[in-house]
């Protein structure tokens, strides 16, 4: 083969492997973990490093696995009310905020999770922010659940619990209401519920619009 083309053979290949680097690429991305050091310093680099590491070791794995990766990833960071940390009652954060700060409240860890698995390669049909009453508190608690199909029994992802396992097991919850994102469902005792509202929930959108702007 003639040097000229080699060259341009060599060229070739390189370009391919910065395609498959840039579509196979970090969860958080350079730039964006460049602005999270800078404002939150050394040590919430690592932590973005650690998940992407614990990301890393799942990616080609059955969905249980990457569920329960995430779960146990997730709930190591502290608990700490949205008052304690954003001086409001209610704050949905993105997940560059909570694992920044390092600390935040249910929404937040099931926030998180929920991102985690869109990048795994989880379908966010099959994802869906749950609402519940737990025998442990007063409050209302919000947990991630994973529904296989439809009609499958869900699993529950908990900041509360390092297992992932069947609702029907988690008898210490009530379910109140659930959501993905643009629609709000009713919870009934056959875990599969009926639609009750239309409108796309406030926290939800406000939510997106940070994510859109990248807020940490």
């Amino acid at each position: 083969m003639k040097p000229v083309l080699l060259f341009f053979v060599f060229l070739l290949i390189l370009l391919l492997q910065a395609d498959e680097a840039d579509s196979n690429g970090s969860y958080v991305e350079a730039a964006l973990l460049n602005q999270i050091t800078s404002k939150y310093r050394q040590h919430a680099q690592k932590r973005f490093d650690n998940l992407q590491k614990t990301l890393e070791r799942v990616k080609n794995a059955d969905e249980i696995k990457k569920l329960s990766a995430v779960n146990r990833f997730y709930n190591s960071v502290p608990y700490a009310s949205d008052l304690e940390v954003y001086g409001v009652k209610n704050y949905w954060a993105t997940p560059w905020e909570f694992l920044g700060k390092n600390r935040g409240d249910c929404e937040d860890y099931a926030i998180a999770k929920y991102y985690a698995l869109l990048y795994l390669g989880v379908k966010s049909d099959k994802l869906f922010f749950t609402y519940v009453r737990s025998r442990n508190s007063t409050v209302p608690h919000m947990v991630l659940t994973y529904f296989k199909t439809p009609r499958s029994e869900p699993l529950v992802l908990d900041n509360d619990s390092e297992r992932v396992i069947p609702a029907s097991k988690r008898t210490d919850l009530t379910p109140i209401y659930y959501f993905n994102g643009d629609t709000l469902y009713k919870a009934r005792s056959d875990n599969i519920g009926h639609k009750v509202d239309h409108r796309s929930h406030k926290q939800w959108e406000m939510l997106q619009e940070n994510m859109k702007r990248k807020k940490i």
